[in-house]
């Protein structure tokens, strides 16, 4: 959660103490050292983090369609709720 919301000392002070009262939780100490870990390492676990969810990826191709209700009883209720399906398909760099 810490890594994720990319915490600023703040956040990270309100998040852990929220932690040390549930039941079950953390305790003081162990939020004393997840608060020394993050400070000395917050902007190496966000790199890492950033690069593994970086797209390397290319598109290679897109189509889509849109669908519709073309019969119905009611004529009302003819296209009322198309439903547009994406299909794409994706490629290493290089390949």
């Amino acid at each position: 959660s810490i890594a994720s919301a990319d915490m600023d000392l703040n956040q990270l002070d309100v998040f852990l103490t929220a932690q040390t009262k549930k039941p079950g939780g953390i305790t003081a100490e162990q939020a004393a050292v997840i608060a020394k870990f993050w400070k000395n390492h917050r902007a190496k676990v966000h790199e890492s983090l950033v690069s593994r969810s970086r797209w390397d990826n290319v598109l290679r191709n897109l189509s889509w369609r849109v669908d519709l209700k073309a019969q119905h009883r009611h004529l009302q209720q003819i296209n009322t709720t198309p439903v547009a399906i994406v299909e794409m398909e994706l490629g290493k760099n290089g390949q």
